[in-house]
């Protein structure tokens, strides 16, 4: 996954990221952590009905809540302040039904951080993140499966 990442970043220039919202960031995160979880689960060699499965339960707000409980004490500040800021972001819309208000914030403040790591080329920080995320909650994932 890291080459595809520096693959991509090498054919786009973001810019500063001073210059984009929380949205826009959290934007690119959920795809990333989606791509995240999908390449995890394809690794694990399980057939595409139960990844397809699991990946809906690992992309949820509420699983997306988890993870970023589980990684709270490692970020740093500048971290903290991008997971802060994408969960203050108002979307234009609702949250899904299946998700209450809170975790879909938590869960934007958890994709704006993953866009941010990626925008700034921090592949590896973004890779660490991910991996320590998907790892301290894969029980409560192999549980509900």
């Amino acid at each position: 996954m890291r080459q595809a990442l520096e693959v991509i970043e090498g054919k786009f220039s973001f810019g500063d990221i001073r210059s984009m919202n929380a949205l826009q960031l959290a934007y690119v995160g959920d795809t990333l952590h989606d791509l995240f979880v999908r390449s995890y689960l394809l690794s694990r060699g399980k057939n595409v009905g139960s990844m397809h499965k699991m990946a809906v339960k690992m992309v949820s707000a509420a699983a997306q809540t988890a993870m970023l409980s589980a990684i709270e004490g490692e970020l740093t500040e500048e971290e903290r302040d991008m997971v802060r800021r994408g969960r203050n972001t108002e979307a234009k819309h609702a949250p899904p039904k299946h998700a209450t208000a809170s975790d879909y914030s938590l869960s934007t403040g958890l994709e704006a951080l993953w866009g941010m790591l990626y925008v700034e080329g921090k592949n590896e920080r973004l890779l660490e993140l991910m991996t320590m995320a998907l790892e301290r909650t894969e029980e409560i994932w192999e549980r509900r499966s």
